[in-house]
C-alpha cells in the first residue's frame, strides 16, 4: 500500500532511490502477489493487484516492455482480420477495450489513427460486379467492425466507418497507384507508443504501493511441497560475486506472464514434477521505419497479404510497414530481422505504391515476437490470439497468449484467480482507473497554448510533450525550468529534447542507454543512424542523474553502437539462421549468458522475465 503521506505522483516516480527501496522490500516483504514479467500483461496485472489492495511486487529481467511490448505494430485495435476468422467474442472485447483506453485510462497515449482499406479494381467484362461485390463485403466488414465497438455514444473513442470513390481514395492517399485501387473504405483504430503505455502501467503500480523494479532475474522457484512460496532473484546490477546479488522474495501467489519465455517456465515446472498446462509458440513480426517523405498520405493502409495483413501507418514524421508472420525457434531475447523478411515487405507494399520504396528509404528496422497459444494450425497467423490462465501448482499462476489490447482483460482475469485464493473479495478496478498523466490531460491539451507561453517553450514542444506524458508534462517542464540546457533538442534526434532523458533515469526507471533510446524514446529505429549520433549525448545526461563516471559512459556508449552494428549486420543475412548468428555477435548489457535460445537449459534452465 501507498504511503498516505505521499502523494500519488510522487509515490509514481521510478527514480533510483526507488528503485534501491523496492530492492530492500523485495529482500525484507512477504507480498501477497508477486508478478514475474515487465511487458504488458504483467505490469497490467501489478496495476491490477495493487488497485485491490493487494500487496504487490514485480520483478523484470531486463527492461519495462524489453520484449514483445515494445515492437508491436502501435496499434491498439480490435483486429479487423479476426472477423473472417469469425473470433466475434474476441473482436469485441478488444474494441471495448480500445474504446476504454481512447477516452478514460490513456487519452494522452491512444489516439485515433484513420486507415484505408483499399479495394482492388479487377479487369474484363466481370470487373464492374466484382467491384461492387468487394465493396459490399468488406464494407460488411467495417460496419460490423464499427457495430462491435458501439455505434452510438463517447465510449468507442473513434469515428465512424466511410466509403470513398478511387478520386477520394487517392486525395487521401496520393501514393496509391491508381490501376491498384477502385476506392477504398476509412476506418479508425488507435495507435499508441506501446513501450510507454507500459512503463506508464509500472509507474501507476507503483503509485499504488507495489514494488517494481527492473534488472531483477527469477531464477527459481521457491516452494514447500507442492505449493509455490516465491522466487529466487538475482539483481543484474549488482556486482558480480556481490553476496548480495541473490536473494528470495516471498509470496503467497505468483503469477508468471512471461510471454515468449512461457515454456522455460515450463520446463522448470517439468524439473520438478508438475504439468505447465499450455504451450506458447513465437510468431516472428518484422516492421520498417520509412520517412513520411517517402510517401504521400494522410491516413494508414491495411492489405491483404497470402499469408496475413500487411500495415502501412503514419507515425510522427515516419511510416511504419509491417508486419511479418513466421515461426521463430532462436534466441528469443534480440529476435533478428533477416534480408528475406525485409525483401518481404518491400514486394507487399510496393504493389499498390506510386514509387516503389528500396532499401534506402529505410530508417529504422524492429523484430518482435509474439507469444501464441500452441496450436494445430501450420500457420501462426491462424494461432488464437486468446489467451490462458492456469495453475500449474498451488500458488503459481501463468497467463500467456492474447493481444496487447486486451492487457488488461488478460491482467484481471489472472489477479481474480489470484485473488480468490487470498480470499479477496474486490473486483478489478482498472476499468475506471485512469493511468497516469491521463487525469487533467483533456483540459491541458485545450490550454495548451497558454501552458507553453507560462514556460516560455514553443507550442509543438507542449504539444510533443502532452502526447507522450499527458499531465505529467508539467513534471518535465519544472525540469527545464531547472536547468534551461535541457530544452536543447538531443544530439542526433531532433524530435527530442534532452529533458526526456534527464526524466527517463530520473522517474521513469531507466538504467541503461538503450532503455532510454530502444524505449522510453524511439530513437533506435526513427533515424536513419538508428541513434549512435544521440549516444554520447544521451550517456552524458543520464550520466549525471545515475552517477556515472567516464567510464560507465564509455561502456554505455560502446554496448550501444555494438548492438546497432550487429543489428544492421543480422538485417543483412539472408535468412533466419544467419540473421540470429549475426545478432548474437554483442552480448547484452545486462551481462545475460544465458539467453541464446535453447542454449538457456545448459545454463540451468532460469527464466527470463
Amino acid at each position: 500500500m501507498r504511503d498516505p503521506n505521499i502523494s500519488r505522483y510522487e509515490a509514481g516516480q521510478l527514480s533510483p532511490a526507488r528503485r534501491a527501496a523496492d530492492l530492500r522490500r523485495l529482500r525484507g516483504e512477504r507480498f501477497d502477489v508477486l508478478v514475474i514479467g515487465g511487458g504488458v500483461t504483467g505490469a497490467g496485472a501489478a496495476l491490477d493487484a495493487a488497485s485491490r489492495g493487494l500487496r504487490v511486487a514485480l520483478v523484470e529481467a531486463r527492461d519495462y516492455a524489453a520484449g514483445t511490448s515494445s515492437r508491436s505494430s502501435k496499434l491498439i485495435h480490435g483486429g479487423l482480420r479476426y472477423l473472417e476468422q469469425l473470433e466475434f467474442g474476441l473482436v469485441h472485447e478488444a474494441l471495448t477495450e480500445r474504446g476504454l483506453l481512447a477516452t478514460r485510462l490513456a487519452p494522452h497515449l491512444v489516439r485515433p489513427v484513420p486507415i484505408l482499406v483499399p479495394l482492388p479494381p479487377g479487369a474484363g467484362p466481370a470487373a464492374l460486379p466484382a467491384r461492387a461485390w468487394r465493396r459490399s463485403y468488406y464494407g460488411a466488414g467495417v460496419a460490423a467492425y464499427d457495430a462491435f465497438a458501439g455505434v452510438f455514444g463517447g465510449g468507442r473513442g473513434m469515428p465512424l466507418h466511410r466509403h470513398l470513390s478511387r478520386e477520394g481514395a487517392r486525395r487521401l492517399f496520393p501514393s496509391l497507384r491508381a490501376d491498384a485501387v477502385a476506392g477504398a473504405i476509412r476506418y479508425y483504430d488507435g495507435q499508441v507508443d506501446d513501450a510507454r503505455l507500459v512503463v506508464t502501467l509500472a509507474r501507476t503500480a507503483a503509485s499504488l504501493g507495489a514494488a517494481v523494479v527492473t534488472s531483477t532475474r527469477a531464477v527459481g522457484l521457491i516452494r514447500q511441497a507442492r505449493e509455490v512460496t516465491g522466487v529466487r532473484v538475482r539483481d543484474m546490477e549488482a556486482r558480480p560475486g556481490s553476496p548480495d546479488a541473490e536473494f528470495e522474495v516471498n509470496a503467497r501467489t505468483v503469477i508468471a506472464a512471461t510471454g515468449v519465455w512461457s515454456d522455460d517456465m515450463s520446463r522448470m515446472l517439468g524439473d520438478i514434477g508438475a504439468r505447465p498446462g499450455l504451450r506458447v509458440r513465437s510468431s516472428k513480426g518484422v516492421h520498417l521505419v520509412v520517412p513520411r517523405s517517402a510517401i504521400t498520405g494522410e491516413a494508414g493502409l491495411i492489405l491483404r497479404t497470402a499469408t496475413s495483413v500487411l500495415f502501412v501507418l503514419p507515425w510522427g514524421g515516419h511510416w511504419i510497414i509491417g508486419t511479418t508472420d513466421t515461426d521463430w525457434t532462436l534466441d528469443r531475447a534480440h529476435p533478428a530481422a533477416s534480408a528475406r523478411d525485409i525483401d518481404y515487405l518491400l514486394d507487399q507494399v510496393n504493389t499498390v505504391l506510386d514509387r516503389p520504396l528500396t532499401t534506402s528509404d529505410i530508417e529504422g528496422v524492429y523484430a518482435g515476437l509474439r507469444p501464441l497459444l500452441s496450436g494445430e494450425a501450420d500457420s501462426t497467423s491462424k494461432l488464437s490470439r486468446e489467451h490462458a490462465v492456469v495453475e500449474p501448482m498451488l500458488g503459481l499462476l501463468l497467463v500467456a497468449g492474447g493481444k496487447y489490447t486486451t492487457y488488461r482483460v488478460m491482467a484481471s482475469d489472472v489477479v481474480d484467480r489470484a485473488a480468490r485464493r487470498l480470499g479477496n473479495a474486490r473486483p478489478s478496478r482498472t476499468a475506471d482507473l485512469p493511468l497516469l498523466g491521463a487525469d487533467g490531460f483533456p483540459a491541458m491539451w485545450r490550454d495548451r497554448a497558454d501552458l507553453a507561453r507560462r514556460h516560455g517553450v514553443q507550442v509543438g514542444v507542449v504539444e510533443h510533450l502532452l502526447e507522450r506524458y499527458g499531465s505529467l508534462t508539467v513534471d518535465l517542464l519544472a525540469l527545464i525550468a531547472a536547468d534551461p540546457l535541457l530544452a536543447a533538442p538531443l544530439t542526433g534526434a531532433p524530435e527530442y529534447l534532452a529533458a526526456e532523458v534527464a526524466y527517463a533515469a530520473s522517474a521513469e526507471g531507466a538504467l541503461h542507454l538503450d532503455d532510454v533510446l530502444t524505449r522510453r524514446t524511439r530513437i533506435s529505429f526513427e533515424t536513419a543512424h538508428r541513434g549512435t549520433e544521440s549516444a554520447e549525448h544521451a550517456a552524458e545526461i543520464m550520466g549525471r542523474v545515475l552517477g556515472w563516471d567516464a567510464q560507465v559512459r564509455a561502456r554505455e556508449v560502446e554496448h550501444y553502437l555494438a548492438r546497432v552494428e550487429a543489428e544492421r549486420q543480422s538485417q543483412r543475412m539472408p535468412d533466419d539462421a544467419t540473421a540470429d548468428a549475426a545478432r548474437l555477435g554483442v552480448s547484452d548489457v545486462r551481462g545475460f549468458a544465458a539467453d541464446r535460445g535453447v542454449g538457456a537449459e545448459a545454463a540451468g534452465a532460469e527464466l527470463p522475465s
